[in-house]
């Protein structure tokens, strides 16, 4: 179904330039946009792939106007990105209406659970007893929510999340062969905001004796580990495959890279930014942007690095001996 560069404005905004009754077919990038397209570009280095774009439209920022209207209609807005991103979700609306509320024949829905008329729980989903589902929430198949867990407003769980598993709580136990282990049954459950969207087959886990917390706007990606306890401020984002143990903090607004490992008890500051695989070991108490990775390199190098790293304790030592002496 075709969408007027029209309805895209009156809807969301942005100043056009060209035909309003121009039909757009499609969304795509810049190098594939055909001429019933509508693509988008926010950053100047993407300039020569603008020009030779047979778009029929683009969103662009004003500082890309100029180049923008070389080529054809295009809308100018502050957020290109932004803009684009909105678009699809518009687009989703106009080719595939929200469905009402439903409950798919397979899933196991607890007699006690709440679910809201309006929420969507997909094939095979379970929803165990006194758990909570928001409405306009989205559980797509294979989703669990363990008892007594929340999940708030305008959220989607993607297939194969896991809310509300134990979390990983044992108490050593001496014998006389070596440690065994006791279950410290996990008596919290798992509190989710609203507008959370987290990704295939992601775990957070009910907390030891209070709720494990995460809070509005929060986005995880598939395939992370939110242990026990855990507290995620709002709207911070987290990418695949990284780890938070439990009772860690992470403030609002954080930026936290894939394979990211968390220990627990700690704390983030608010608006922290953490780099992809670097590895959280105490508490930052300060925003910015922090990396904790040993670097790339060929195994033989790597080695020699890695024996040197070792030494660094001792040399340390040393230099300070040779700077004591010199005084």
């Amino acid at each position: 179904m075709a969408i007027f560069l029209q309805q895209i404005t009156e809807a969301l905004g942005g100043l056009l330039h060209g035909d309003a009754n121009q039909q757009i077919t499609g969304l795509a990038s810049l190098k594939q946009a055909t001429s019933f397209d509508i693509s988008f570009v926010s950053n100047i280095k993407y300039e020569q792939e603008l020009a030779d774009s047979k778009a029929a439209c683009v969103i662009v920022s004003p500082h890309l106007a100029s180049l923008a209207e070389k080529r054809g209609s295009y809308i100018v807005t502050d957020q290109p990105y932004v803009y684009f991103a909105l678009l699809t979700q518009f687009w989703k609306q106009q080719h595939s209406p929200k469905n009402a509320g439903s409950i798919h024949h397979s899933a196991v829905v607890d007699g006690t659970a709440v679910i809201h008329k309006t929420a969507v729980i997909g094939a095979l989903c379970v929803v165990e007893a006194n758990a909570r589902i928001g409405a306009n929430t989205v559980l797509k198949s294979r989703v669990t929510v363990s008892e007594g867990c929340v999940v708030g407003g305008n959220c989607i769980l993607h297939s194969g999340v896991v809310i509300g598993a134990d979390g990983f709580g044992f108490a050593p136990k001496k014998s006389e062969h070596g440690l065994t282990w006791v279950k410290i049954e996990q008596l919290g459950a798992v509190t989710l905001g609203n507008d959370i969207e987290i990704g295939a087959n992601t775990c957070v886990d009910r907390g030891a004796l209070h709720d494990t917390v995460i809070e509005d706007g929060v986005k995880l990606d598939n395939l992370i580990q939110i242990g026990h306890n855990v507290r995620i401020g709002k709207h911070a984002i987290i990418a695949a495959a990284t780890a938070v143990a439990g009772s860690t903090e992470i403030g609002a607004y954080c930026m936290i890279g894939g394979c990211v490992s968390i220990a627990g008890h700690l704390s983030i500051a608010p608006h922290t930014e953490i780099s992809g695989a670097s590895v959280v070991t105490h508490s930052i108490h300060k925003a910015g942007t922090y990396t904790g990775l040993f670097p790339l390199d060929d195994n033989a190098s790597w080695a020699k690095n890695a024996a040197a790293l070792k030494q660094l304790s001792s040399l340390r030592d040393r230099l300070r001996l040779i700077e004591k002496n010199k005084q």
